[in-house]
C-alpha cells in the first residue's frame, strides 16, 4: 500500500507539475501576444498617422497647384485679348490709311477710274456671308482691296474668293470686271510676288505715299 500511494503522489504531483508548467507557458504567451499586438498597433498606429500627414501635404500642394494654373490660365487668357486688341487695332489702322488714300484721290488705277468707294461693305444673302474692306466702282468695274497691318501668303484664298462671293452677293455686278488688290503696311518680298502672280494688285506705303504694283494685275 506505501508503494501504491507514493506511485500516486508522484504522478499527481508531476501532473501539478506540468499544470504549473503549462499554465506558466500560457501566462507568457499570453504576456508575448499582447506585447506583440500592442507594438503591432502602435506600429500601423504610426503608419496610418504617417500616411494622413502625406495626404494632408499632397492635398496642399495639390491645391497650390490648381491655384498656380488657375492664375496662369487667366494670364494666358488676358494676354491673348490685349493682343488680340493690338492685332485689331493695327487692322483698323492699316484699313483706315488705305481707305483714306483711295478717297483722297489715289483712285486712278487698274488702268480706270472709279468714282465710287465703300468701306467695310459687308452683306448676306442666302446663307452666304462676306465683306470686302474696301470697294471702288465706276460704270462697268468693281476694284475689290483687303488690307492688313502685315501681309500673309494665308490671306491669298480668302482674296480670290472675294470675287466669287461678290458676284453672288450682289447680283448687279455679275457682269463687270473685277479687280483684286491686297494693300499692306508690311510685305516681304516672298509674298508680295505670290499676290502678284496671282493676278492681284499689291498695294503698300512707301514713306508717306502710296504705291500700286499692278505689273500683273488681271480681270476677273
Amino acid at each position: 500500500m506505501e508503494n501504491s500511494s507514493h506511485t500516486f503522489e508522484s504522478v499527481w504531483a508531476a501532473i501539478q507539475e506540468s499544470n504549473r508548467f503549462l499554465t506558466e507557458k500560457q501566462a507568457e504567451t499570453d504576456r508575448i501576444l499582447r506585447e506583440s499586438r500592442t507594438e503591432t498597433e502602435r506600429i500601423l498606429t504610426e503608419q496610418i498617422t504617417e500616411l494622413k500627414e502625406r495626404q494632408a501635404e499632397t492635398n496642399r500642394q495639390m491645391a497650390a497647384t490648381d491655384r498656380k494654373i488657375a492664375k496662369t490660365e487667366r494670364l494666358v487668357k488676358n494676354i491673348g485679348k490685349t493682343l488680340g486688341g493690338m492685332g485689331n487695332s493695327h487692322g483698323d489702322f492699316a484699313e483706315e490709311y488705305f481707305f483714306n488714300a483711295f478717297e483722297d484721290g489715289e483712285t486712278n488705277f487698274f488702268g480706270e477710274k472709279f468714282d465710287k468707294i465703300s468701306k467695310n461693305l459687308k452683306y448676306q444673302l442666302n446663307g452666304l456671308e462676306d465683306e470686302y474692306d474696301v470697294v471702288m466702282f465706276n460704270h462697268s468695274s468693281v476694284a475689290i482691296v483687303e488690307s492688313k497691318y502685315r501681309a500673309r501668303k494665308e490671306d491669298l484664298p480668302s482674296v480670290l474668293k472675294k470675287v466669287d462671293t461678290f458676284r453672288i452677293l450682289f447680283p448687279h455686278y455679275k457682269n463687270y470686271k473685277i479687280y483684286l488688290g491686297y494693300a499692306a503696311m508690311s510685305f516681304t518680298r516672298d509674298i508680295e510676288q505670290e499676290f502678284e502672280d496671282n493676278g492681284i494688285a499689291v498695294i503698300k506705303q512707301v514713306g508717306d505715299k502710296v504705291i500700286i504694283n499692278e505689273n500683273k494685275l488681271k480681270t476677273f
